[in-house]
């Protein structure tokens, strides 16, 4: 402990959780906490608000978050009770409508039938049945599973080539072959030719599931549910610390003994014997004290996480389009999304003033990565063009905003690196990761929401963990499918 640390707790009380980080799985579990009365929780966040790469912000009074974000009706039905019961009126029920460029061509997304029929190139269309008819013929596989193996053999080369492939480098910056299996089975609920025909079925009228095509969305941007789970949190008694910088934690063998930050200059001590971490592994590995062996090091700094620049046209027109979100999937556009924050919300106001966000896969390092606001705003305005899709009004402003961890990136080899470290820190008592970081899991909110719930269910007042259900939990995590 330095001179200027400052011990915020005398004692380390029966049952006191620290989380670390306040998004949706930070702010979910600290509710589920004290909600059910079974701990003290404070929670450390490096933003000065909630929501992490989920939350929203204001931009000249229009509600923007950090990319394209939907809840998916399929979350589980205590999330939704509650939810529904945090947000009232302003959880919105809302229809997706969206569209997919394909060799010049637009398509409907959701997939539609007759959209499909219509709108799909014709040699593409070919194409793919010719690789169905071949998919008929016995093949040995050979060579190692990859996210090419797996998704050429369920989907054929040409949707493979011409739409996965080059949305797969530009969105992980990895060749295909370089990444994982994983990847195909936990990224692309597409993955073979069946399930995309079931996904098609499902927008046919009269075999349309309740929920298909459909999301929920809060009125004033997707963080507004780490903020409600948060002001609920807050109000039973949570306490939430901002602009903290998580520093270390001290350990003794494999107790754990305090969490150390620095806020506002000072550099602070809360002696705990629990820890939640949403942060990602590697930082939370790096922070240990005494450093972990140097082998879980290692794994550590050779986990890799994708990085995102979001661009925001301000535009002074009420709506750009009657399109949520455009998907781009060949390398020829760099951007792999851009959506319109004020559809997904239905909102007429502010009137004469619309924002569209576009996602830029790219990392610290790339040329792009310091490229000024300016120059980005630029060049999406010229990929537009390219795509079809000008600005018809001139650019009012251009904000942008990155994120250092926006994906993880399952290389090959990669189930190793997590197991190693993973496994030692399952040795640390009191210690859990969960969460998109804390697992290095694809993962949707409603699945981040389900991490912390059941963590929560784990935790007795008394303070005993239940490790073996927590493990069947994990069971369930791995079996975790992204929705589109």
């Amino acid at each position: 402990m330095t001179d200027s640390t400052i011990p915020e707790h005398t004692a380390p009380p029966e049952n006191h959780v620290v989380i670390l980080g306040a998004g949706p799985a930070g702010a979910g579990a600290a509710y589920q906490l004290v909600q059910k009365k079974i701990a003290r929780v404070t929670v450390l966040e490096l933003r000065d608000g909630v929501g992490g790469n989920a939350g929203s912000f204001e931009l000249d009074g229009v509600h923007c978050d950090f990319g394209s974000h939907r809840l998916h009706p399929v979350a589980s039905a205590e999330i939704m009770r509650d939810l529904h019961r945090l947000l009232g009126k302003d959880l919105l029920y809302q229809t997706r409508h969206g569209r997919i460029l394909l060799q010049g061509r637009w398509i409907h997304f959701p997939l539609k039938p007759l959209d499909l029929f219509l709108r799909l190139p014709k040699s593409f269309a070919l194409s793919v049945l010719a690789d169905a008819a071949r998919k008929l013929l016995p093949r040995a596989a050979s060579g190692p599973e990859t996210f090419a193996t797996v998704l050429e053999r369920g989907l054929g080369r040409t949707i493979c080539r011409e739409f996965y492939f080059p949305y797969a480098r530009k969105l992980w910056g990895v060749d295909p072959q370089d990444l994982a299996p994983t990847t195909a089975q936990k990224r692309v609920s597409g993955s073979s030719i069946g399930k995309i025909l079931r996904k098609v079925s499902k927008q046919i009228p009269g075999l349309k599931p309740p929920g298909a095509g459909r999301f929920y969305y809060p009125r004033r941007g997707y963080g507004q549910i780490s903020q409600c789970l948060y002001e609920a949190a807050r109000d039973l008694g949570a306490e939430f610390k901002f602009g903290a910088r998580f520093t270390a934690i001290e350990r003794e063998g494999s107790r754990i003994k305090a969490v150390r930050y620095q806020l506002g200059g000072q550099e602070f001590e809360i002696p705990t014997r629990t820890v939640w971490s949403t942060i990602p592994i590697s930082h939370l590995l790096q922070g240990m004290r005494p450093e972990p062996p140097r082998d879980v090091l290692d794994a550590a700094s050779n986990v890799a996480f994708r990085g995102m620049i979001l661009i925001y046209l301000v535009l002074d027109q009420d709506r750009f389009s009657n399109y949520d979100a455009y998907y781009f999937p060949e390398e020829s556009i760099p951007i792999s999304r851009l959506s319109e924050p004020k559809l997904f919300s239905s909102s007429s106001e502010p009137r004469g003033r619309t924002v569209l966000c576009a996602e830029l896969p790219s990392d610290p390092g790339c040329p792009e990565w310091d490229l000024s606001d300016q120059e980005l705003g630029r060049r999406l305005c010229e990929w537009m063009g390219r795509a079809g899709l000008p600005t018809p009004v001139r650019v009012a402003r251009v904000v942008t905003r990155r994120l250092r961890q926006a994906y993880p990136v399952y290389r090959q080899g990669y189930e190793e690196r997590f197991s190693r470290m993973d496994g030692w820190l399952g040795e640390m008592e009191g210690m859990l990761t969960l969460g998109r970081q804390g697992l290095f899991a694809h993962d949707n909110t409603h699945h981040t929401l389900a991490m912390a719930y059941a963590a929560a269910g784990c935790l007795s007042p008394g303070g005993e963990f239940d490790h073996a259900r927590w493990a069947e939990h994990r069971k369930e995590f791995e079996t975790h499918v992204v929705e589109d």
